[in-house]
């Protein structure tokens, strides 16, 4: 579930917790929808081979060469630039994600990289505010 609205002229997104207990929202990397996890632990955001796929990565050519520290353990990345990720009415361009090797991770996470660049967020009970 998601909501959009406009807050002092910059652009918002309200989340609701899913069932899971987890912030999750249908982001946009360079204009294909992903379903990722809002991620305040993680340092970047992180797309699964699957979703790296969808958005027009190819996973096959990338050299899996940064260690990175997850919940489960340790495994290997590769680093890309988006031309594009959005989430409602909120863009950023050329910014930098990781994607993990084939297998290493179950669902896509929006991370710092990206929360990090909004003006401000906030969690109220089960919603998440995002603004611009």
């Amino acid at each position: 579930p998601l909501a959009l609205g406009v807050e002092d002229g910059h652009a918002t997104v309200t989340l609701d917790k899913a069932d899971n207990g987890h912030f999750e929202a249908r982001i946009l990397i360079n204009g294909n929808p992903v379903r990722a996890v809002v991620d305040t632990g993680a340092t970047s955001t992180v797309l699964t081979s699957e979703d790296a796929q969808a958005a027009g990565f190819n996973p096959a050519a990338l050299n899996y060469t940064i260690p990175v520290s997850t919940a489960n353990g340790m495994a290997r990345a590769a680093a890309v630039k988006t031309d594009q990720i959005a989430i409602g009415g909120i863009t950023r361009r050329d910014m930098s994600v990781m994607i993990a090797a084939p297998g290493m991770l179950s669902q896509s996470l929006l991370g710092m990289n990206f929360i990090g660049s909004l003006s401000g967020f906030d969690v109220r009970g089960d919603r998440m505010i995002l603004r611009d």
